[in-house]
């Protein structure tokens, strides 16, 4: 039933109840074994786990011992920023008067199909401005405000230019936006250790 190097070949036998009320033949529960790893690994574009496990373990098919060393990561795919769930932050202005229109961005955005969450983001950066005073020019350090939108959205629903369009729909303006992305980030490559 499992390869000669399955991680569940030497799990005992036992029976349990399905949802129906049925006896059926199972492994027993298998406990993430601790895994220690020093080397870190910075995730690049086009990483997969097979061949992340290649070039470690020389064996493909232990990719797994790279998942139980990161259990932060709910699936292998999220782990190498694989998985359908992407974030995006874009930068806007409004140029309209009066107060811009937050909640009504939010609950637009929100009321997306596959969009999950919403958030507008402040970026204060210290500046230094110039300003007469009597007569002199006085040099101060001042605040420059940036917000922008981070949207988490579900990529097989919608897609980045329909959540851009929906932001300009409420007349703001857009600038840069960016994925936030796994590439760059550390993962744990823990030694080659059969568990």
């Amino acid at each position: 039933m499992f390869s000669k190097n399955s991680r569940y070949k030497k799990l005992s036998d036992t029976v349990t109840n399905d949802a129906r009320g049925r006896r059926l033949g199972s492994k027993t529960l298998r406990v993430v074994p601790d895994v220690a790893g020093t080397f870190r690994y910075a995730v690049e574009e086009g990483d997969r786990l097979d061949h992340l496990a290649y070039k470690a373990y020389k064996d493909s098919t232990r990719w797994w011992r790279i998942c139980d060393a990161n259990p932060e990561f709910m699936s292998p795919q999220a782990m190498l920023g694989k998985e359908p769930m992407v974030t995006i932050s874009i930068r806007v202005t409004f140029p309209g008067e009066g107060d811009p229109p937050w909640c009504d961005l939010i609950r637009s955005l929100s009321a997306l199909v596959g969009i999950e969450d919403v958030r507008i983001a402040d970026d204060i950066r210290l500046v230094e401005r110039e300003m007469e005073y009597e007569g002199d020019t006085v040099t101060y350090t001042g605040e420059r405000a940036a917000r922008s939108v981070a949207v988490v959205f579900n990529r097989m629903n919608l897609d980045k230019r329909a959540i851009v369009h929906e932001v300009r729909a409420l007349g703001f303006n857009t600038g840069e936006s960016y994925t936030v992305s796994r590439v760059g980030k550390k993962i744990v490559l823990p030694p080659d250790v059969t568990g």
